[in-house]
């Protein structure tokens, strides 16, 4: 098999390349935050700021699902609307220009995955290229799909739960703008980064770490850990926001298990011995 690199390069053409990939980053992500600052206002009125009423589309849903659910479904039906307020003079000004800045990486981030795969490339075998190629590919997937989990089931269920909640009849609610964003911006990339387990997975069972064998044996365990994490999350208790936090968490766990490699046979662990 050939080598990695056809062409030696010194430590400081490395750094020249990386360089530059560092540049285009920059200048990609300098023009979506300008994007998104200039839409900020309607994608704030209509995206971010859609879990603050029944009106979200999530909440219609499960409105509709109740209705036919019993006791299994709450109930959604009734109207939902939260005011969020400011107390700071400049927190609407900063706000719009942090939260221009995140969405940004956020719509940045297949972009950075192609140019570290980029820079990444030349240095790898064949066979590490395609196995690298694919973890690059379903990491940036699930990142997507995390954030997207964290914005439809995640954030919109605790929020509704937690402003419904008062520990006593005399205390009103009342959520200011910076609470808010770093919930919402907390919850929908803690969720992203979460969803990237099973690519962890795969670079440990890389290492040696774990194999299939291992996570197939603590999977009672991890579904204990998991009802409990999903719990937390949705501290609400019903059955049904349970569940819809805890079945992706647990998706998760099994696509770990299938992308790790398998246990290691003794026969292959071992050295043959040789006849004299």
């Amino acid at each position: 098999m050939a080598a990695p690199e056809e062409v030696q390069m010194t430590f400081w053409d490395h750094l020249e390349v990386l360089r530059w990939s560092l540049f285009r980053v920059a200048i990609a992500l300098f023009v979506l935050i300008v994007a998104c600052f200039i839409a900020m206002p309607h994608i704030f009125d209509s995206f971010i700021l859609g879990p603050t009423t029944s009106d979200f589309f999530v909440y219609r849903w499960l409105a509709s699902l109740g209705k036919g659910g019993g006791a299994l479904v709450p109930d959604f039906s009734a109207d939902f609307k939260v005011d969020i307020i400011n107390i700071n003079v400049a927190s609407q000004f900063l706000t719009h220009i942090s939260t221009s800045f995140w969405l940004a990486l956020v719509l940045v981030f297949p972009y950075l995955i192609y140019e570290i795969w980029s820079f990444l490339k030349p240095a790898l075998y064949e066979n590490e290229e395609k196995g690298v190629r694919r973890a690059f590919f379903m990491g940036t997937i699930l990142f997507f799909t995390g954030c997207a989990v964290g914005y439809i089931s995640v954030f919109p269920l605790t929020f509704r739960f937690l402003t419904g909640y008062v520990v006593g009849e005399h205390i009103t609610n009342q959520i200011s703008l910076n609470s808010y964003m770093n919930n919402f911006l907390g919850i929908v990339f803690v969720m992203g980064i979460v969803f990237e387990i099973p690519i962890l997975a795969w670079i440990l069972s890389k290492m040696g770490l774990i194999n299939k064998t291992m996570l197939r044996n603590y999977r009672s365990y991890a579904v204990v850990v998991l009802l409990v994490l999903a719990a937390l999350i949705t501290p609400s208790g019903d059955p049904f926001t349970l569940s819809i936090v805890f079945l992706p968490l647990f998706l998760l766990y099994e696509l770990s298990i299938l992308v790790v490699r398998p246990e290691a046979k003794e026969s292959d662990e071992e050295p043959e011995e040789t006849s004299a």
